[in-house]
């Protein structure tokens, strides 16, 4: 089925609706059931350092799947790949429903988010083309904040009223999703089937990570977006951590209602990156990146509750503008080599590499017994110097506009 290209008078068509009710319900699943699962191992006594561990798993199967997912998203119609992901999805969270290892149930989460990932980002370029890319990604990220914001509540808030209850409601809303997937048209796959051989498959991402990894521009997106999304998931957790250290509040809803506070944030941030950045100015969003960790140290060492929810207010905010336009420009630039799919699921693979490192890193100092403020400091300042010295690199060799 063929669709007409968005235009600026329509970008909220029929077919991007329904990509972001879609995704809306996905991302909601997605982290209800991370507040909800981390509040039942806390329930089943398994120590504090073993919560990163959940999102370890989650994120390994984004690294151990990268090679084969991006073929799978351009081979089929974008739209029923994702609503197999969410059945996966589902799948996992009925695992943990009836009482399974919470882990292995939120791994399969784990691989169903592999799967869809890229076909969730990769159908906004066949929606969209040029400067409305940006505005598409940023109603697909606000779509995405607003289930993060309102999953990470209902998660936190009902696994203390009754964890039965959260983890029953998180599969319902997968069975959502699977449902709001069937309303998208069934696009022409945007590539021919290649061989699906699992050496040949790894050869092809193999080869597809170099051709994007030697262009200039994909490789700063995808060191920037990998550097965002490791920060960002070991923040989450730390927040689990620092929540009773900092401010003695020892309840699931704080820690999620403060990690709200950072969607509620990237929702305006990248409404504004939508409107102030174009991919021939996309280095306007390093400021706000390098910014992001010297608010980080600020919160760090806050002991008082309302501070605490600006402060990740604000860090939302410029992670939003800092996000939004390093993602356009990968999937148009991906598009234009590689395809989308493959494109963004190298995207996955760094990003994910980056999760796994900084998790891990994160749960190894919390098992030596560092303070949760001390924690965040250090993973503040080393942060905003990572993003600096990428800017920097990148204006010396002017890789970008």
């Amino acid at each position: 089925m063929s669709l007409p290209r968005t235009t600026s008078a329509g970008l909220l068509t029929r077919p991007m609706m329904a990509v972001m009710c879609a995704q809306f319900f996905s991302a909601f699943g997605d982290n209800a059931l991370l507040f909800a699962t981390l509040a039942l191992i806390k329930q089943q006594a398994y120590p504090a350092w073993s919560q990163p561990v959940l999102q370890m798993l989650f994120v390994g199967a984004y690294i151990v799947l990268a090679p084969f997912v991006g073929q799978f998203a351009d081979s089929f119609a974008k739209g029923r790949v994702m609503m197999v992901a969410n059945s996966l999805k589902l799948a996992g969270a009925l695992f943990i429903c009836f009482g399974f290892n919470p882990f292995l149930g939120y791994c399969l989460v784990g691989i169903g988010a592999a799967a869809y990932s890229p076909a969730k980002y990769g159908i906004l370029g066949e929606l969209t083309q040029g400067d409305q890319l940006v505005k598409a990604n940023g109603l697909i990220e606000a779509s995405t904040i607003a289930a993060i914001l309102l999953g990470s509540l209902a998660g936190g808030v009902l696994a203390d009223w009754h964890l039965g209850v959260a983890l029953g409601l998180c599969a319902l809303t997968f069975g959502v999703a699977v449902a709001a997937n069937l309303f998208i048209p069934r696009l022409p796959a945007a590539r021919r089937a290649g061989s699906w051989h699992p050496a040949r498959l790894i050869g092809n991402f193999t080869a597809a990570c170099r051709v994007l990894w030697q262009n200039g521009e994909t490789r700063f997106s995808i060191i920037g977006t990998s550097l965002f999304w490791g920060a960002g998931v070991t923040l989450r957790f730390l927040l689990v951590l620092w929540v009773p250290a900092a401010l003695g509040i020892t309840d699931n809803a704080t820690p999620t209602t403060l990690n709200a506070m950072v969607a509620v944030g990237i929702v305006f941030g990248a409404g504004a990156a939508a409107k102030l950045v174009r991919l021939e100015t996309v280095q306007r969003c390093m400021p706000a990146g390098i910014l992001m960790g010297l608010v980080v140290v600020g919160l760090s060492v806050q002991h008082h509750l309302l501070p605490a929810y600006l402060l990740l207010a604000l860090i939302g905010i410029l992670g939003g503008f800092f996000i939004v336009p390093l993602n356009a420009l990968l999937q148009q630039r991906g598009k234009e080599s590689v395809g989308a799919g493959n494109a963004i699921a190298v995207q996955n693979f760094g990003e994910n590499l980056a999760m796994l490192l900084m998790l891990g890193l994160y749960s190894l100092v919390v098992k030596l017994g560092a303070a949760a403020v001390a924690i965040g400091i250090g993973f503040g300042v080393l942060f905003s110097a990572a993003i600096l010295l990428l800017w920097i690199v990148t204006r010396a060799k002017k890789i970008v506009p």
